[in-house]
């Protein structure tokens, strides 16, 4: 799976016990695990696909869950960005750095080596889409558009990001047909602003049955932060693992 400049191709949590998220997500999502690599960072896999990554943090914090996007230089400066960290070598993978936009929300960027990124996505327990949280969505549009080329779209409550020219998504009309019609070049969403939720990227993971992922996430430690609700063709929830990563699932209303 190829992923042009400009569209987000990974995610990752990092963890301070990297070994026990295993332990939580395996069980949770169905997903097995590479040997630990370089730092002990492991990747998740179904049906032998790449999917996300597990690592270490690498100075005290919450975990987190990251969103990466595809860049042709991790060393490049991007104009209105804060950089956090990098760029930093996870040869043979690729390259990265951790940068932040100019409301506050982190994100990585990626210069991919034998990694180009997820190989599997927007199926059962795989990454669907990734939601910017930002108190200044202007200002996030204008940051990203100048930086990405993204193309911001009100629809209904959410903005829309979009890549003219990107083809993403699912290219047989049934799953075209249950995303409602959705425009491929879509490569991200911006939630409207909460004042109670701070900047920053959440990762969203598709699932068949969210009311079931959220009772299991809950058996094996896990918390919900917000309890399976409707909403914009969905079934949405939040969870925190056990070490405190939040992340979404959302289940397409009529799967199963």
């Amino acid at each position: 799976m190829r992923y042009p400049p400009g569209t987000p191709c990974w995610v990752d949590t990092l963890q301070r016990e990297p070994l026990a998220a295993l332990d939580f997500y395996g069980p949770l999502f169905g997903w097995a695990f590479s040997e630990p690599g370089a730092g002990g960072y492991v990747v998740a896999r179904i049906d032998g696909q790449d999917v996300a990554g597990i690592g270490a943090l690498p100075t005290e914090g919450p975990a987190i869950w990251a969103t990466y996007i595809r860049v042709e230089d991790a060393g490049a400066e991007l104009a209105g960005g804060t950089r956090l960290a990098g760029p930093l070598d996870a040869a043979p993978a690729g390259r990265l750095a951790v940068l932040a936009d100019p409301t506050g929300a982190a994100f990585c960027v990626w210069e991919p080596g034998e990694r180009e990124g997820a190989q599997l996505v927007n199926e059962p327990n795989t990454w669907l889409m990734s939601s910017l949280h930002t108190p200044d969505p202007v200002a996030a549009a204008s940051f990203y558009g100048a930086a990405f080329g993204w193309q911001a779209e009100p629809m209904g409550p959410v903005t829309l990001f979009r890549l003219p020219g990107y083809v993403g998504g699912q290219p047989d009309e049934e799953k075209a047909a249950r995303w409602q019609g959705m425009p491929r070049d879509i490569v991200a969403v911006m939630a409207p602003p909460n004042p109670d939720i701070p900047p920053h990227w959440n990762v969203n993971f598709r699932v068949d049955d969210a009311d079931a992922i959220v009772g299991r996430a809950i058996e094996l430690g896990g918390s919900v932060m917000m309890p399976p609700a409707d909403g914009g063709g969905l079934r949405s929830a939040v969870i925190g693992d056990p070490q405190g990563a939040v992340f979404s699932i959302s289940q397409p209303l009529g799967s199963s």
